[in-house]
């Protein structure tokens, strides 16, 4: 199935087409709009025609007269068109590696997802056009593991048999395994050979495989292992191999996100991939980023050159509400990747040698007399077990016939104190406090209720119920009930039982947990769109929710989040996504959440605070690995840049390291 944006153009005539290019651009000025319809609705083989006839009628190259016209990125743009694509990753090779320094992630984009046949037509072009070898000018251009890797990827040698040898996976994961994770230092050349060789189908259950065994993706592994340009290069292979599309949405959306835009890489990849797989991004694009390419294009750009981008983007997205198989099959590797068991593991240890009398002494002392050590106090309360801090709550008035909490509040204030405080609370104590703010007063924080209660399992939420009881001699069912309505009401009511089923999977009534999802046919209004989902969502098991969801893609070809936002609006909509992606990734759901609290103007404190304290004994570990993984960057950087203070020493000793 054909899935570029751009095709040939129906009743094509080389000649008449040359003809209008021409007059566009005779007499004084140019008729920009006209030359960027024509190119853009043509296919390249039309557009070469149209450059030989050109010459034909008018003696002269249409190259050299587009470039005497336009200017700057919108010729550019169209000049980068009318090349054959070979002759286009030729030049843009050759821009990268000419001159004082080096574009390395153009090479890096265009070396690792090409193919075998792209590639040898890349190596024969460049010979034609610059008469030079492309091997020996990346060799003289660039160095150590890195050059090695481009070299390897230059031969167009990676094995194309679809067969595949499940000894021979399980074999070169484990050598990946032992090449990086368990070697001192590494073997690099393990990298190179298996991820430069190996054929696609393959590397993908090399990847899985490697997961099991290792217990975290061979991205993480890559990112701890190897550094510079080579890391750079080996992630974009390994992303390649999983998803060609999914690689180049996520290089648009950082082409064209925050200030400024990286125009060159925005036009390779719309020209080189307008007739291969365009409509496959777009739709990754919508799926990972909740917005439409084409929206972020006409957001981003401007004039002619936003028009040719938008034509060659070839729709809206987020008018069509579409979801094609490229997308699908992404959402279901995750899902796949999703159900791969991990080990989840918490930053905040219990403190070896604890004592807790010497550190009950250690916070008196710290508060004592004139001005407070909160370097103490932080050392302490972040560097202990949440058990070992109720220990010392007991141990402080055992000792010293005072309340630990009332002193602490009293020498603390600020954000420090709301994070120091919160630690000495039981997890069940802290979520149930966070649960009731969220609800008295004026106004309600919807996005507190459903973080807690979409991500916590039964036990703790029968642990929050009574510590909820015992704190504020309500229910916490009632206090729900009363404070919100409708669909959103009956979801955390259902959620507060704490009543989810915890069995295992059950393929039978999977499928058609997933035929009842799916059906929009329905028109009882007892059971309704919400009921329904509300009905499986709320009760069902993890595991068995992560095959129900296997089950939708493979029933409707869409992802069940991007069913939920585009069949539901609201409060309603928030919760049961907030559900899916904790059932899908519970550790990337809270680094998502981590992210969006820090990024941009100002600091969400309540969001970070929350999240990092009730998740430092449970996954915070795992939620690091997956906030480098989204968002290429560390939780602990981000927390060092966006808070400041002793607040901000608190937290970074929350996080546990710096990725």
């Amino acid at each position: 199935v054909y899935r570029g944006s751009v095709k040939d153009f129906q009743g094509f005539d080389a000649n008449q087409d040359a003809e209008a290019l021409y007059n566009a651009m005779k007499g004084f000025g140019s008729d920009k709009e006209a030359i960027l319809d024509l190119i853009t609705s043509r296919s390249n083989k039309q557009r070469v025609e149209i450059c030989q006839a050109y010459k034909s009628l008018y003696g002269k190259d249409l190259i050299a007269d587009l470039k005497y016209e336009l200017t700057g990125k919108f010729e550019r743009l169209i000049v980068s068109l009318m090349r054959p694509p070979a002759y286009a990753d030729a030049k843009e090779i050759k821009d990268a590696i000419s001159g004082v320094g080096t574009d390395e992630k153009c090479l890096i984009e265009i070396l690792a997802s090409r193919t075998n046949q792209e590639i040898r037509d890349l190596v024969a072009a460049y010979k034609d056009a610059y008469e030079r070898d492309l091997e020996a000018d990346i060799i003289g251009d660039t160095s150590g593991h890195f050059k090695k890797m481009l070299v390897v990827l230059l031969q167009a040698a990676r094995e194309e048999d679809d067969v595949v040898s499940e000894d021979l996976v399980e074999q070169d994961a484990k050598d990946l395994l032992e090449a990086g994770e368990l070697k001192w230092g590494t073997d690099e050349a393990q990298f190179i050979y298996i991820l430069g060789r190996r054929s696609r189908q393959h590397l993908r259950l090399v990847f899985d495989e490697y997961l099991k065994i290792a217990g975290k993706p061979i991205e993480r592994s890559i990112r701890g292992e190897l550094s510079g340009d080579f890391e750079k290069l080996m992630l974009a292979v390994v992303k390649c191999i999983r998803s060609t599309a999914e690689y180049f949405a996520e290089r648009l959306y950082k082409a064209m996100k925050g200030l400024g835009t990286r125009d060159n890489t925005l036009i390779r990849i719309m020209v080189s991939r307008s007739e291969i797989d365009m409509l496959d991004i777009r739709e990754v694009f919508r799926t990972k980023y909740e917005k439409s390419l084409y929206n972020m294009i006409k957001e981003d750009t401007s004039g002619e050159y936003k028009k040719a981008l938008l034509k060659l983007c070839g729709g809206d997205d987020d008018a069509a509400g579409e979801f094609f198989p490229e997308a699908a099959q992404v959402a279901y590797r995750m899902w796949e990747l999703s159900a791969v068991k991990v080990e989840l593991r918490g930053t905040v240890q219990p403190a070896g040698d604890f004592n807790d009398d010497g550190d009950a002494q250690v916070l008196r002392k710290a508060m004592k007399g004139l001005g407070t050590d909160e370097a103490a106090i932080i050392e302490v309360v972040t560097k202990r077990s949440n058990a070992q801090r109720q220990q010392i709550l007991k141990a402080y008035k055992a000792h010293y016939g005072r309340d630990l909490m009332a002193d602490l509040k009293s020498e603390l204030s600020g954000s420090l104190a709301k994070l120091i405080l919160g630690l000495m609370l039981t997890p069940a104590q802290y979520d149930a406090k966070q649960l009731r703010k969220a609800v008295e007063g004026a106004g309600t924080d919807e996005s507190v209720l459903i973080e807690i209660m979409a991500t916590r399992n039964n036990q703790e939420i029968r642990a929050i119920n009574e510590a909820y009881q015992e704190a504020y001699h309500k229910s916490l069912e009632d206090d729900l009930s009363s404070d919100t309505s409708g669909h959103f009401k009956r979801i955390l009511v259902s959620l507060a039982l704490g009543n989810r089923d915890e069995g295992p999977e059950n393929v039978t009534q999977a499928h058609e947990d997933a035929k009842k999802l799916a059906d929009v046919s329905s028109n009882d209004s007892s059971d309704s769109l919400e009921t329904r989902f509300l009905s499986i969502l709320c009760t069902r098991s993890y595991p068995h929710l992560r095959r129900v969801f296997q089950e939708f893609i493979k029933m409707t070809n869409h992802d069940v989040e991007h069913a939920i936002k585009k069949r539901m609006s609201g409060d309603v909509r928030d919760a049961f996504v907030a559900i899916v992606r904790s059932v899908k990734n519970k550790p990337a759901f809270f680094a998502d959440k981590l992210y969006k609290s820090m990024k941009g103007a100002g600091t969400d404190e309540r969001t970070l605070t929350r999240i990092m304290i009730s998740r430092s004994e449970i996954d915070l570990f795992n939620i690091r690995g997956e906030f480098i993984d989204l968002f290429d960057k560390s939780l602990h950087h981000m927390i060092e840049k966006d808070t400041s203070g002793d607040y901000c020493k608190a937290l970074l000793v929350l996080c546990g390291g710096e990725d």
